[in-house]
């Protein structure tokens, strides 16, 4: 089939750029897919990115990954980056159900495949790009070894507050009102209202100030907080995946000691029973440890391809 070529706003000078394309689910659902190629390369690295993310901010991590010999292929899900917003406030992130997002999964294999990438494939997804890729995994995602940072396989910091949160979601979705912002956010874009010193993403000034850069160069890409139903959904999904058994695939899991917007006990919990897996412990680290200095995400990239290249 012949490919449509989409936008791809590189806004921060000397990164690589990358070859963007728009794919479309089963559902009719435009999402935006892109491909940093690397000539020679041991494999592709398949990206799933976190809530509120889009393609451009990877550029950082496609450098990284090259540096030890991959090509990167990213994602735009639904309703963030430039793929479809599946509400009229382009601002909420949202979801009607959590499994849709393997929609997104299996469209942007067909371009993978479509294009060729080199083989063989690996999955990094960070966060919510976690918790959609322990399950596309589950499904049979064609990859040799997995790699995950800050998963997000757990929601809420104690059983109470996962509890409530679920319950109150489910009821303002019957309601019909399951696309407002959940309480505690709001429509600002958490890099351009948070200051640096507040954040819990990273312990790197200048790598904030490029995330800041971003959003307001392409204000179009972002989204801000959540929505009743992509909470409750969340939820669903994450008590989901805690019930079943790990992928029989080796596995190699970046923690940040200072996690604070995913449950690390969820994480732990997962990669106790997950044989043949390593979880790192990144000391300092915060949630975003591949958006930290080189210093810290470089150690970890660097295990991460040797896992990669040990499993090739």
């Amino acid at each position: 089939m012949a490919l449509a070529s989409a936008p791809y706003h590189a806004t921060i000078a000397d990164e690589p750029i990358a070859q963007a394309y728009w794919a479309k689910a089963a559902d009719g659902i435009n999402i935006r897919v892109a491909h940093w190629a690397l000539d020679g390369c041991k494999g592709t690295v398949l990206l799933f990115p976190g809530r509120t993310e889009y393609i451009e901010k990877y550029a950082v991590t496609a450098a990284d990954l090259a540096q030890h010999g991959y090509g990167t292929f990213a994602i735009d899900w639904r309703g963030q980056g430039l793929a479809d917003r599946l509400t009229n406030d382009s601002r909420v992130g949202h979801v009607i159900h959590f499994p849709d997002y393997q929609r997104d999964v299996a469209a942007a294999m067909e371009i993978a495949q479509e294009l060729d990438l080199p083989k063989p494939w690996y999955l990094l997804g960070h966060s919510m790009g976690g918790c959609i890729g322990l399950r596309a995994l589950l499904e049979g995602l064609p990859v040799s070894a997995a790699g995950f940072s800050g998963p997000m396989w757990g929601v809420g910091s104690t059983a109470l507050i996962r509890t409530s949160g679920k319950a109150l979601g489910a009821v303002v979705t019957a309601m019909g009102l399951g696309h407002h912002f959940a309480p505690g956010t709001s429509s600002e874009i958490y890099v351009l209202d948070d200051a640096f010193e507040d954040n819990l993403l990273t312990t790197d000034p200048a790598m904030y100030d490029r995330m800041k850069d971003q959003a307001r160069a392409n204000p179009e890409m972002m989204i801000a907080g959540f929505s009743y139903r992509w909470a409750y959904e969340a939820l669903k999904e994450c008590g989901w995946l805690a019930k079943q058994a790990s992928p029989k695939l080796p596995c190699f899991t970046i923690l940040g000691t200072d996690e604070a917007v995913v449950n690390p006990s969820a994480i732990k919990d997962r990669m106790a029973r997950w044989p043949g897996s390593e979880l790192r412990m990144v000391q300092g680290g915060m949630h975003e440890v591949l958006m930290d200095s080189t210093t810290m995400r470089g150690p970890a990239i660097a295990e991460l391809a040797a896992l990669f290249a040990k499993h090739g």
